[in-house]
């Protein structure tokens, strides 16, 4: 069986000398390697077939045999690291907690810990007469959430 951090070294190697970043790295029992990257501006499909080579070049066939498919962690999926809530800083986002509450507003900021998005609530102004749509920033913990992901919005 192909170990993890071999190839884990070897994709970083790559990575380092790009603006791309690992989403996910995953080696299934039967040695089917699949390599998730993301970057701020997209994925190129030349990269991937790039990095794809980058790893057979310093992987053996002789030695193992595997499969290998090297993609972008897709529009619309769920993030999976603190990057890429970093990268989405100013856009649309949906959240969903883990007791199944759904948020949707613009991602606003992105610590260690907590990210933050801008909603729009109803809130009854003292003395008016109808509530309004005010805008409220909600900070969540990444441990309360089930997941956030970029929302597409179709004019």
């Amino acid at each position: 069986m192909i170990e993890k951090k071999k190839v884990e070294q070897i994709v970083n190697e790559w990575l380092a000398k790009t603006d791309y970043f690992l989403v996910d790295l995953s080696i299934s029992l039967d040695d089917r390697i699949v390599v998730v990257i993301d970057h701020a501006d997209g994925v190129w499909i030349e990269d991937c077939a790039e990095l794809s080579r980058f790893i057979e070049d310093n992987l053996s066939r002789e030695e193992e045999d595997y499969e290998l498919e090297v993609g972008s962690a897709g529009l619309g999926q769920p993030f999976r690291v603190k990057r890429q809530y970093e990268i989405h800083v100013g856009k649309s986002v949906e959240t969903q907690t883990l007791d199944g509450k759904k948020w949707q507003g613009i991602l606003s900021k992105v610590d260690e810990d907590t990210f933050t998005i801008i909603t729009q609530q109803k809130i009854k102004p003292e003395g008016a007469k109808r509530p309004k749509l005010t805008d409220v920033e909600v900070e969540f913990h990444y441990d309360e959430v089930a997941f956030t992901k970029y929302l597409i919005k179709v004019k």
